[in-house]
């Protein structure tokens, strides 16, 4: 893979200047964009990979929709269906895509829609549903559409600073993107991150933008539809743990850190399993996997069970970061909870 990243550094910088182009275009108003009348909240990052942007989507639901009317609007990756897609009691992964999905069954008194073009995606959600507010999962690149309030997301183990473009790196955007974020949230670092280390990031970072440091918090416990188990239910059962995101080692190691034996089968991103890998996992008395996984295994691999995960600010940020996000949008929402 080293060398796959070595040999891809022409192809890295020619990536690279696209991207400063394309850039310089909306900066300059020679690409359009436009701002809606209902607010927008983006949640996105620079790279590729897993930053958790799914559970900041469900944060920020679980914050807003006691008191507002919530939207989500994702492009819906991986899904076989095409154009603007509106969840309902008979949707699926593959209408929706796994993270939709999930979180329309998490969420079933919230919005979610799907639409690659985001700016139709909001105006047919304006015109259909008329919510307070909409969430833009994944949407930081998508300059066509100018968000009320921008979250930037980056992962603790693979900073955008110390990152490059693709293929060399991980990087889909400009470093100096980052500029457009109103918000930049760390996420997946230690739980005891030190604070001299949390400055040492920011002052890396080189922002004036409010920085906050959040960790995964995984359940104490398997969950799947026919019930949930504990960790000491399934010891010594033959487990296989099935992953299908783009950064798996988290949950490796916290698995591992609860002393959960199993064996690793690790796929793409938003991966959908074959018939012939759906028969290799019978081998095991349980499966465990991700929440984005079980949407699409949990109706065809009965012994599987997921780990549920949220975001957890460290200590005094969640404060912090729901004080700045109803600053910001005071102007925008007429009540704030």
């Amino acid at each position: 893979m080293r060398i796959v990243r070595i040999l891809g550094f022409p192809v890295a910088v020619v990536y690279g200047l696209v991207v400063h182009i394309r850039n310089f275009l909306f900066d300059r108003g020679l690409l359009a964009s436009r701002s809606f009348k209902t607010p927008t909240i983006c949640v996105g990052n620079l790279s590729v990979g897993g930053t958790g942007k799914t559970p900041m989507i469900e944060y920020l639901v679980r914050l807003l929709a006691k008191d507002h009317k919530v939207a989500v609007l994702s492009r819906g990756y991986k899904r076989k269906s095409t154009g603007f897609q509106l969840a309902h009691v008979g949707s699926d992964a593959y209408q929706l895509g796994d993270e939709p999905f999930q979180i329309h069954k998490k969420f079933p008194e919230i919005t979610v829609a799907v639409d690659a073009n985001r700016t139709h995606g909001i105006v047919t959600l304006e015109n259909k549903v008329q919510p307070d507010i909409i969430l833009l999962d994944d949407a930081f690149q998508h300059r066509k559409v100018v968000p009320s309030l921008a979250i930037l997301l980056t992962a603790y183990d693979q900073l955008f600073y110390d990152d490059f473009y693709l293929p060399t790196g991980s990087l889909r955007d400009a470093k100096n993107q980052k500029n457009r974020a109103d918000i930049i949230v760390v996420t997946k670092c230690p739980k005891d991150l030190p604070q001299k280390e949390q400055n040492a990031i920011v002052a890396m970072m080189k922002t004036v933008r409010p920085v906050f440091f959040t960790y995964l918090d995984y359940d104490q416990g398997v969950r799947s539809t026919n019930g949930n188990l504990s960790y000491k239910d399934i010891e010594g059962k033959k487990i296989g743990l099935v992953t299908g995101i783009a950064n798996p080692k988290p949950m490796v190691d916290f698995l591992k850190g609860k002393g959960v034996d199993f064996t690793h089968h690790a796929f793409a991103d938003h991966h959908f399993f074959s018939e012939k890998e759906l028969n290799r996992f019978k081998q095991f008395d349980v499966i465990l996997t991700t929440e984005k996984d079980y949407v699409r295994l949990g109706d065809k691999v009965p012994h599987a069970y997921y780990v549920g995960v949220r975001h957890q600010f460290i200590p005094s940020h969640g404060i912090g970061f729901n004080t700045i996000l109803a600053e910001k949008l005071k102007n925008h929402l007429v009540s704030w909870p």
